[in-house]
């Protein structure tokens, strides 16, 4: 009873954040169809929204959040995603922005648990389930879109194709995704030794 936590807290918010005030213009399109005007990207972080078991498992849910100044730098959450989701949409975004073609990004369904949600987005509603997501270079930003079976693409925000800006995000990813990986060990660790502990036990 008298050891410490066994697994440390991962603040993600202040670790990651990236300040996009000099970079070109970004903005998130936050309503469907663009009813609502768009709003200026003036930062943008990573966030550990929760670290959960399911079906015995480790999982982690994060979310890409951006502050603005128009709405008093309050988070507002852009993307929502498993562990699964960083590194390779990292890769995606860098591949287009250096390679000036688009990228789709497909997202698998865990075949372990086809209705679990994998990547969601907050932009245009409450948490829309993705299934593939477009990256779309432009001569300064890239356009981060959604695909829908019924209207196509639907723009959901940009980030900015500088070499400053994609440096900066390929480390915070990079960073993040060992600290997420780490936890997930930290969870599975502690679960062993908890399920150890309980076979132990006397009756």
């Amino acid at each position: 009873m008298a050891e410490t936590p066994a697994i440390s807290d991962r603040n993600l918010e202040v670790s990651t954040n990236i300040s996009l005030k000099r970079e070109p213009a970004c903005f998130a399109f936050l309503s469907a169809r663009s009813v609502a005007p768009p709003m200026p990207i003036d930062s943008i972080n990573l966030d550990l929204a929760s670290a959960d078991f399911f079906r015995g498992r480790a999982s982690l849910w994060t979310t890409l959040e951006m502050r603005s100044s128009v709405s008093n730098d309050q988070p507002t959450a852009l993307l929502g995603f498993d562990e699964t989701f960083l590194r390779p949409f990292a890769r995606a975004l860098v591949e287009a922005a250096t390679t000036r073609a688009a990228y789709r990004m497909t997202i698998l369904a865990d075949n372990r648990d086809g209705d679990r949600c994998r990547v969601v987005e907050y932009v245009t509603g409450p948490g829309k389930p993705l299934k593939e997501l477009v990256l779309q270079p432009f001569d300064n930003v890239v356009v981060v879109s959604a695909t829908t079976a019924k209207d196509g693409d639907e723009t959901l925000f940009q980030l900015p194709r500088s070499d400053s800006f994609l440096r900066a995000f390929a480390k915070m990813s990079y960073t993040a995704d060992q600290a997420l990986h780490d936890l997930l060990d930290d969870m599975q660790r502690v679960a062993r030794r908890h399920n150890d502990n309980s076979v132990a036990a006397p009756e």
